[in-house]
């Protein structure tokens, strides 16, 4: 598909150009998270790409060293007492996703495309392979993202990734874009531990790996 290849394009060029303007707010933000605890700036985390292939996405730290480890937020007591201050206000305003425009530059995820599922949300994958979702690069944002976040349920999600999917194309992903703004914006269907309770038994093995 023809698009694809400009795609990767806009992706290349857009990523750098991000990389390059928004350097001082990376450091500020590198910055805050030091200051507050100790620990890397950065995490990473095993995701699904293309075709079932795996890689380590990138975040910027949100919670302290001493969380447990391996056990997803939403199965946390009390999972507030281990998110800092910093990393709270990055959650809300999705920030803690800036380092994936690296993920992107390298070419192991696009801007708009599904969100890329983690190594073993076996579920949500298998559920993908019948629309096709795991046959293109996973996005920063995507169609699922401004249609209910982390509140959809695996089918529901999947679904969406189809659509996406079907309708892959430059206005297709311009809508994606400035409705991921709009919903940024409203925080709309954020909730805490990425996949809310209507997913939980998606991810509840899954494992966060902090680097320290």
């Amino acid at each position: 598909m023809v698009y694809l290849k400009i795609k990767r394009i806009i992706d290349l060029v857009l990523s750098f150009l991000g990389i390059i303007i928004l350097s001082p707010v990376f450091l500020i933000l590198m910055l805050a998270i030091k200051l507050e605890s100790k620990g890397s700036v950065l995490f990473k985390q095993k995701r699904v790409g293309i075709r079932r292939s795996y890689f380590h996405i990138l975040k910027f730290r949100t919670m302290r060293i001493e969380t447990p480890k391996d056990t997803p937020t939403h199965l946390l007591d009390n999972p507030e007492q281990y998110i800092t201050k910093v990393g709270k206000f990055l959650r809300k305003t999705s920030l803690d996703e800036l380092p994936q425009i690296w993920n992107i530059f390298v070419g192991q995820m696009s801007i708009i495309g599904p969100r890329p599922a983690l190594w073993n949300q076996y579920d949500l994958i298998e559920e993908r392979d019948k629309y096709g979702a795991n046959d293109v690069k996973p996005g920063l944002t995507g169609w699922a993202q401004i249609n209910g976040r982390d509140e959809l349920p695996i089918d529901v999600k999947s679904r969406l990734d189809g659509e996406y999917v079907d309708k892959i194309g430059f206005w297709m992903d311009v809508k994606c874009f400035f409705g991921t703004l709009v919903s940024v914006a409203k925080s709309d269907g954020v909730i805490e531990g990425g996949t809310g309770s209507t997913t939980k038994e998606e991810i509840a093995s899954s494992k966060e790996t902090v680097s320290k």
